[in-house]
C-alpha cells in the first residue's frame, strides 16, 4: 500500500510546476515544524515558565502553517500578501519564543532545540523573502 502510495504521489509531483513544487514542499514544512514544536514542548523542563512559553510556542507555530495554507488559497495578490505577513510574523515570533528557551535553560534536549531554531530562520527567511519580493515588485 505505501508503494502505492508514493508511486502516487512521485506521480503528481512530476506533473507540478517547479512553483507548485515550492508551495507544496513550504506547506509540508511549515505543518512538519508545527507538529516538531508541539512534540518538543511536551519534553521541557516542568517550571511555571514552561507552560506560558509552549502556549505561546505552540500558538505562532501552528499559526504560521495554518497561514501559509490559508495564503496560498487566497483569491487576490493583496490577500495573498496580508496572509504572508502574519506568516512571517508568526515564524519570527516562533523563533523568539525558542530564544528564550535556549536562554532560560527549559528544554531538555539542546540538540532538538538547535534544530527547531535553525528550522525556524529558514521559514523566516524564505517567507520574508516571498513577502518582501511581493511588496517590491
Amino acid at each position: 500500500m505505501r508503494e502505492c502510495l508514493n508511486i502516487i504521489r512521485d506521480l503528481i509531483l512530476s506533473k507540478m510546476t517547479e512553483k507548485q513544487k515550492f508551495v507544496e514542499t513550504l506547506k509540508l514544512r511549515t505543518r512538519k515544524f508545527a507538529i516538531d514544536i508541539i512534540l518538543f514542548c511536551d519534553s521541557l523542563k516542568a517550571k511555571k515558565a514552561s507552560s506560558v512559553i509552549t502556549y505561546q510556542l505552540v500558538k505562532s507555530a501552528t499559526s504560521a502553517g495554518a497561514n501559509y495554507r490559508a495564503a496560498c488559497r487566497s483569491r487576490s495578490k493583496k490577500e495573498f500578501f496580508s496572509k504572508l505577513c502574519i506568516v512571517v510574523e508568526e515564524a519570527d515570533e516562533s523563533e523568539y519564543w525558542l530564544e528564550l528557551i535556549k536562554e532560560t535553560g527549559l528544554s531538555n534536549n539542546p540538540k532538538n532545540l538547535k534544530i527547531l531554531r535553525k528550522e525556524a530562520m529558514e521559514i523566516l527567511k524564505i517567507l520574508a523573502k516571498a513577502k518582501n519580493s511581493i511588496y517590491l515588485s
